[in-house]
């Protein structure tokens, strides 16, 4: 079991499926893995695609639905800064956040709740990481947990030994395969999707009043480059993506100081 400093490790749960996500369950085993003192602050329903997203104009529900487990009427960034500033006796030593039932690789960072949660951990300035299982439309309603739950701990650990620099969080993708078949880690760039992909499907209700969705065609994942993490994904592989919370883009940063300086 690691220990920080003479203590052991705190360690805050958090995702964006809800409270009762199976993929919450499966994070509160690998951070099990890791520590004796676990947390678990997850929203009260579903919050996925809500991205970084604060509760500025609603009122924070809570409930403590079991010893050290609550849920929060928000989103996963409120649950963090509830756990980290309210219901945690001491700040933690670690975020988890997932594991999410399904991945976010490339562009969906930008919209994933899970991942939030972990950007929030490290805006705080605790070591995050952002968990995610992949899965396929055939095995949608049931993915394979258990190559999360066996592979997270020592990934987790490794890192957390290295050491982590300030305002960087890790997000780990993993894939859509039993735990015998995953074909190693793979430290991966954020992939990239052709756009075309997404798409606008418009249905219409019971009484024929028109509504949308918004969807991604199926088949084939394109945009992939080699060294993604959609490559990754693709081969079996985990795919490990350190992110930072400082998005400036300092080559055209750059330029424009040139153009305007």
């Amino acid at each position: 079991m690691r220990c920080v400093g003479q203590g052991v490790m705190r360690i805050l749960v958090t995702n964006d499926d809800g409270i009762h996500a199976a993929g919450l369950e499966a994070c509160e085993k690998i951070a099990r893995a890791l520590s004796d003192d676990v947390w678990v602050v997850a929203p009260e329903s579903d919050q996925s695609g809500v991205s970084h997203s604060l509760s500025l104009n609603d009122p924070l529900r809570l409930r403590e639905i079991a010893p050290r487990h609550f849920a929060v009427k928000g989103t996963p960034t409120d649950c963090v800064i509830m756990g980290v500033r309210h219901i945690m006796p001491k700040p933690p030593d670690l975020v988890l956040s997932g594991v999410n039932r399904g991945r976010n690789a490339a562009e969906d960072v930008t919209y994933s709740g899970t991942v939030a949660g972990a950007m929030e951990g490290a805006v705080l300035g605790v070591p995050s990481f952002a968990l995610s299982q992949a899965y396929a439309s055939a095995n949608r309603h049931n993915p394979h947990w258990e190559t999360a739950i066996k592979f997270a701990p020592d990934l987790i650990r490794r890192v957390l030994d290295t050491g982590m620099p300030r305002d960087v969080l890790v997000n780990v993708n993993f894939p859509d395969c039993a735990p015998d078949d995953v074909a190693g880690i793979a430290i991966a760039t954020q992939g990239k999707r052709d756009a075309e992909l997404l798409r606008i499907e418009p249905r219409h209700d019971g009484r024929g009043n028109p509504y949308f969705w918004i969807a991604f065609a199926r088949g084939g994942i394109a945009g992939t480059a080699r060294g993604s993490d959609l490559t990754a994904l693709s081969e079996n592989r985990i795919a490990v993506t350190p992110l930072r919370l400082d998005m400036t883009d300092e080559p055209f940063m750059t330029k424009l100081a040139e153009i305007f300086g």
